[in-house]
């Protein structure tokens, strides 16, 4: 049986009032602090009696697991992740929404966020985070929308919020007359489109305020720290010989008559992202590797120790499970074991993955996702943990890495028009 610690007990309560009154709680808590636990909690006190617990893929056993350990009984209770949404229907009294970005995408709700809008109805929620809106403040809006008490409930949608939540600046024409306010505007593909990033953050948490409890690392007592490192390694020179060709060219033959075309600058920043760490798609959608540096050279350096890998590409995937063949992608099993490497992708592996058990992580890659950053910051971390959580990116000298570990730690997913910029690249 698991017993809530002081910091855990007065989140609980303070969540239950919140609830209670409004229907609605945000628990904005610091990974690793116990979110699950409360959460269930929260809903035994107030005698919720059907449950619906929506997550990631990954961290589903991981819940399952401290729902066993508390004990609570409820007359139905379903732990699954959101891509199971269309197999659910309205039968809870309650319904958690565990890492609650994952509907944060704007301007236009995504396909499950609109799913589980539809399911939740008048359902009371819980929503829950440890960072509700790494990249833009605006992400809070479809989180909230989800729910029919949001405080925003009085607009119809996204772009009726932006109007009073996001900045706007005058247009002025040749004579210095405004003419019209607008959002930020931005260059995609050479077209001019609306920028709802710039949400303005004291006006929102104004507002939200009233909804979310929150809960430090700190507050829940840890006492380790997250510690970076960057490892450059020495891939093969003819890879960077290769993103020369592709930049001035924009077209490469391979010597099994494959062909590896960049006519577009997106084209590019895809292939160039590959090939800094070993690995390409060609033309024909065939994906081969090109150098193993980076796989050996962690295999090198980390002898002895109990590391998680992550990497981007599914061929990554490939070389790495080649160069550490005990490995796993299962968080449960390389957390009960010591002789077993995590290789997980990032996409799949980002959120809700309890590897608090590593040594250290290891970024075979780093992806343009600022949100994917700092998730993957945390998934060593937890409140038992004394020793600091150190995590090691690993950067081919002369590729694409370094720009892309500039942006996203100053919150910035990495756009074309930076790696235009970096590159030189029309």
């Amino acid at each position: 049986m698991i017993e809530l610690r002081p910091d855990q007990r007065k989140t609980v309560d303070d969540g239950k009032k919140i609830l209670h009154r409004y229907n609605l709680l945000y628990m904005a808590c610091m990974v690793r602090t116990g979110k699950s636990i409360m959460s269930m909690t929260i809903a035994k006190e107030l005698g919720f009696k059907r449950i619906l617990f929506l997550t990631v893929k990954k961290a589903v056993s991981s819940i399952k697991s401290d729902y066993l350990k508390l004990g609570h009984t409820f007359n139905k209770i379903t732990i699954t992740n959101y891509q199971q949404i269309n197999n659910l229907i309205q039968e809870y009294d309650l319904i958690i929404c565990d890492e609650a970005t994952f509907l944060s995408a704007f301007p236009k709700p995504g396909v499950f966020c609109q799913k589980v809008k539809e399911l939740v109805g008048k359902t009371p929620v819980i929503l829950m985070s440890g960072a509700p809106t790494p990249e833009s403040p605006s992400q809070i809006f479809h989180q909230f929308w989800v729910s029919y008490y949001s405080p925003f409930s009085i607009y119809r949608n996204f772009y009726a919020w932006a109007k009073d939540y996001v900045k706007h600046y005058d247009v002025r024409d040749g004579r210095g007359k405004i003419i019209k306010r607008q959002v930020k505007q931005k260059y995609l593909h050479r077209l001019t489109i609306n920028d709802y990033s710039e949400g303005l953050e004291d006006k929102i948490k104004e507002v939200t305020k009233h909804y979310i409890v929150t809960l430090s690392q700190e507050e829940a007592g840890f006492t380790s720290h997250v510690e970076e490192e960057i490892l450059w390694v020495d891939i093969d020179k003819r890879l960077y010989k290769l993103m020369d060709v592709l930049k001035k060219d924009r077209i490469y033959t391979m010597k099994n008559g494959d062909h590896i075309v960049c006519d577009t600058p997106v084209k590019m920043q895809s292939a160039f992202h590959q090939i800094s760490s070993g690995t390409i798609i060609s033309d024909e959608d065939k994906r081969q590797t090109l150098d193993e540096s980076k796989a050996w050279f962690i295999r090198s350096k980390f002898a002895g120790k109990k590391i998680a890998i992550f990497f981007n590409f599914v061929e990554e995937g490939n070389i790495l499970r080649k160069v550490f063949p005990l490995s796993t992608d299962s968080p449960e099993i390389f957390n009960e074991n010591t002789n077993i490497t995590f290789v997980g992708q990032f996409v799949s592996s980002r959120m809700g993955v309890n590897l608090s058990t590593a040594d250290a992580l290891v970024a075979y890659n780093i992806a343009f996702s600022a949100t994917t950053y700092f998730q993957f910051r945390a998934r060593m971390q937890s409140q038992t943990r004394t020793s600091a959580s150190k995590l090691f990116w690993i950067f081919s000298k002369n590729g694409i890495e370094k720009y892309v570990h500039k942006a996203v730690t100053k919150k910035l997913d990495y756009t074309l028009n930076y790696f235009r910029k970096d590159f030189g690249i029309r």
